[in-house]
């Protein structure tokens, strides 16, 4: 990871809508779904910002590499991040 980003205790599921911050990495959590999410491009040092939310808060559309991935929260939740630098 980049020196100048600060890793943070946050997941993409608590990301604002708007804010941009990168991926520090996946949850051992994620389990067999960790590859699913690093093929869409949520794999360390990615930029990524939430574009929306859904009425209820369920699925959000997330920016990464110049593709827009929705997900559910509970998944979302295992992307680790990192402040933008």
């Amino acid at each position: 990871m980049d020196s100048r980003s600060q890793v943070t205790n946050q997941t993409l599921d608590t990301l604002a809508a708007g804010r941009t911050a990168s991926v520090a990495g996946i949850a051992p959590s994620a389990g067999p779904l960790a590859h699913r999410l690093i093929e869409l491009g949520f794999d360390e040092g990615a930029l990524v910002e939430v574009i929306h939310q859904a009425p209820l808060g369920d699925p959000i559309a997330v920016r990464v590499d110049g593709s827009v991935v929705a997900l559910r929260r509970a998944l979302a939740h295992h992307i680790l991040l990192a402040d933008a630098a």
